[in-house]
């Protein structure tokens, strides 16, 4: 996901070509990284590049890259924290666990930029008010995690990813003042929100995403933390101001859009997905009630295949948060207070749905929805207290209620 998601991945050569072509994109680069590195810092200029979110669902987070310019030999590269590979040992299952590595790049700032600027999306150029001592220090520190052993890191998606680096990397030349400025300063919205307003185009990834997030993702967030997001962290920047030699100015001296966006925005808000889950949970509710009291041929079919359904659903949404949160290092779906409403339990009514009558297990039965019902009530408190997962209350809260209802009745027929 921002770069929660990276916008461009690189692809692991077969093993024989790998020294070519890394000799190959050495020889490319070393023009730009020779007045780059050697560069004294008073002609060192630097930059945060921000690009806006793209199309394809795990560029919707954005991107963005320090640039460092080299005034006398005008070569300039851009260093970003966004790049991973498909090729890396057991990489589906390390992403599935929350065991991703990530890793460093350099590139020339100009075919960068351009590519991002021909796919669509906006390219936003900041110079940052550096002393040549904090320019010549974040330079530094930039080639030096560009060495094999420093190059990759533990990926997160919310406090540890291709923003959150730059970020830090920017407050390790500044001396700590960026994150005391943007700790002082309140957040606007959580990561839960966030989320949601970034993948609104894919809604039903969005509604995946918002499932697994508990209440981890609600907390309220400083602006150091929501700066996770590279459009986040390029519009604080336009508040902050530092101390250099005794002196207090603006951290940043031009900001300018280099290239405007071309793709469909994400909203400013996150959907309210409130009434949306209402009304479904109500036409499920209502449908099962229908069906479970009607005497029509088919009707009894009926509701037992929709119970199933929802079920199925509700015992394999259950197992899929009940994974994250023993078997993952994904920290935001930890202690989920949607198992309330949706957990394995619902598979032990698959036989008894389909059953004209119940059978001596009808107070088991009976219990095991009961216990349903509760659980969701219990997660109506529960959103009162710490996770905001309304939505999935009234979601789910009026189906318990009805398919409770209904084999309760037949219970007692």
């Amino acid at each position: 996901m921002a770069c929660t998601s990276t916008d461009r991945t690189r692809l692991q050569p077969r093993r024989f070509a790998l020294p070519l072509l890394f000799l190959l994109a050495l020889c490319a680069a070393l023009p730009a990284w020779s007045g780059v590195r050697d560069a004294p810092g008073k002609d060192l200029r630097v930059s945060l590049v921000t690009y806006g979110p793209g199309a394809i669902y795990w560029e919707r987070f954005g991107h963005d890259a320090i640039e460092i310019y080299d005034i006398s030999s005008g070569q300039s590269m851009n260093f970003n924290y966004g790049v991973f590979d498909f090729d890396q040992k057991h990489f589906l299952l390390n992403f599935a666990r929350g065991h991703m590595t990530y890793m460093m790049d350099a590139e020339r700032s100009e075919p960068e930029m351009m590519w991002y600027a021909q796919q669509g999306r906006s390219v936003r150029h900041q110079t940052l008010n550096l002393t040549p001592e904090q320019a010549a220090r974040l330079r530094d520190f930039l080639f030096w995690n560009l060495r094999p052993e420093n190059l990759h890191y533990r990926y997160d998606y919310y406090t540890s990813n291709c923003t959150t680096k730059v970020r830090d990397a920017l407050d390790y030349a500044l001396d700590g003042q960026l994150k005391k400025a943007l700790q002082a300063r309140p957040g606007g919205l959580t990561y839960r929100q966030q989320t949601d307003r970034l993948m609104a185009a894919q809604p039903w990834l969005m509604l995946l995403l918002d499932l697994g997030l508990s209440h981890y993702a609600d907390r309220p967030l400083n602006a150091w933390q929501e700066s996770f997001l590279p459009v986040v962290l390029a519009d604080e920047l336009t508040h902050v101001t530092v101390t250099a030699n005794g002196q207090r100015r603006l951290l940043l001296t031009q900001d300018t859009r280099l290239s405007p966006n071309r793709i469909e925005t994400p909203p400013k808000t996150a959907p309210d997905l409130r009434l949306p889950m209402l009304l479904v949970g109500t036409a499920l509710a209502l449908a099962l009630l229908l069906l479970g009291q009607s005497k029509r041929p088919g009707a009894r079919i009926g509701f037992a295949a929709l119970s199933s359904l929802w079920l199925l659903l509700a015992g394999t949404a259950g197992l899929f948060m009940l994974a994250l949160w023993t078997l993952t290092a994904h920290v935001a779906g930890w202690a989920n207070a949607n198992l309330l409403l949706f957990n394995p339990l619902a598979w032990g009514l698959l036989i008894a749905v389909w059953r004209k009558r119940t059978s001596r297990r009808t107070h088991l039965i009976a219990w095991i929805v009961t216990a349903m019902a509760a659980l969701a009530l219990l997660g109506n408190l529960t959103h009162l207290l710490t996770q905001r997962n309304l939505p999935w209350i009234l979601l789910a809260l009026p189906v318990w209620v009805a398919l409770l209802h209904t084999l309760r009745k037949r219970a007692a027929s």
